[in-house]
């Protein structure tokens, strides 16, 4: 059961960055960061029932980033539109 829950997690991070790389999501969307955050604690978690310090470091990290990023987009000033390429 670990392994399947281990895999989802994952997924949720994967295919937030799969859909950024693809332009189908930009990385300060709301989404994307609550993508990242469910898959990360998710993997969090896991790493600490597990005792993987390493894994849980990287993960926890991630998961601090990804629940500011989203406080910011939900209840920080609103962000200037962003210059497009040409």
């Amino acid at each position: 059961m670990d392994q399947a829950v281990q895999v989802a997690g994952a997924l949720l991070i994967l295919a937030a960055f799969a859909a950024v790389q693809f332009e189908r999501m930009r990385p300060d969307s709301r989404i994307y960061l609550a993508l990242n955050l469910a898959g990360s604690a998710i993997l969090a978690v896991l790493a600490w029932h597990e005792s993987q310090w390493g894994f849980l470091l990287l993960e926890g990290v991630w998961a601090l980033v990804s629940a500011w990023g989203l406080w910011v987009a939900l209840f920080g000033p609103p962000r200037a539109p962003k210059a497009t390429r040409d």
